[in-house]
């Protein structure tokens, strides 16, 4: 009852809210949880499926949860299949917020004011169904302590769990070892969750950021090449000075503009 009302998202966000202060723990690394989960809700409701390590639209119809549907409409949009690191690893502006302020509307949050250091002003936000929350940890910890295979919507759950940094807050010391172990290990139990939990830490380690690099590194169609670090040209002969000196005075000089391209490019 009142499952299918509450998606992943809600319920990595609901997991990761401390009851005693109100703050999320890992915020950072929540932000591309939270994209990956609208990915395995979406993927749960037919309107996308996996295509390796992309993510294709097969069922572009609005599934009525605006935030999804616009997840949805932006993956439509992109017109082949997106890796899915990459989809994770791009702007979510707000979409923390969004969620936050949907639990909220929902009744399942209250929001408190209160001021940071006495002086900047903070939202934070206290969980008022506790039963709700109650039942997610009781789904996972089943999940964890029984051994028996979880349903796919507690297995991914686990999986974004484990991969936004949530297995310290949820089983918190060396007693809670052997649970963070099993968190990890919930990861194989679904192929879409697995998928998605592996590009949010591969993100995290920045291969999200990398891939765009390398791509332009290569060049685009019609776009010179850098210059290689060493000039192919024969250094010019000059007469009375031995060759290594001319190597010496010539090198710095035609590899510093090279240099402050690549320094330039990584920049941008």
């Amino acid at each position: 009852m009142g499952r299918s009302r509450r998606t992943i998202p809600e319920e990595l966000l609901l997991l990761a809210l401390d009851p005693a202060t109100g703050t999320t723990a890992q915020p950072q690394s929540l932000d591309l949880g939270l994209a990956g989960a609208q990915l395995v809700e979406l993927a749960l409701a037919g309107r996308i499926a996996p295509d390796g390590d992309r993510i294709a639209v097969v069922l572009p119809r609005p599934t009525g949860d605006p935030t999804l549907d616009s997840a949805l409409e932006l993956l439509r949009r992109r017109g082949s299949p997106v890796r899915a690191v990459h989809w994770i690893g791009g702007p979510r502006l707000g979409l923390r917020q969004t969620y936050l302020t949907h639990l909220e509307r929902c009744g399942m949050v209250h929001a408190v004011s209160s001021q940071m250091c006495g002086v900047l002003p903070t939202t934070r936000y206290q969980a008022t169904e506790t039963a709700i929350s109650r039942e997610i940890r009781t789904r996972l910890d089943a999940a964890i302590r029984t051994g028996v295979p979880p349903d796919p919507r507690t297995a991914a759950l686990a999986a974004l769990a484990h991969a936004v940094g949530l297995g310290k807050h949820l089983y918190p010391g060396n007693e809670g070892r052997s649970c963070r172990s099993r968190l990890r290990d919930l990861i194989r139990h679904d192929p879409m969750g697995g998928l998605v939990a592996h590009a949010v830490m591969d993100v995290q380690n920045g291969a999200g950021a990398q891939q765009p690099r390398r791509s332009a590194g290569s060049g685009a169609a019609g776009a010179p090449a850098p210059p290689p670090a060493q000039s192919p040209r024969p250094a010019p002969a000059h007469a009375g000075v031995p060759t290594g000196h001319v190597q010496s005075r010539q090198v710095p000089e035609k590899a510093r503009p090279s240099v402050g391209g690549m320094v330039r490019a990584g920049a941008r």
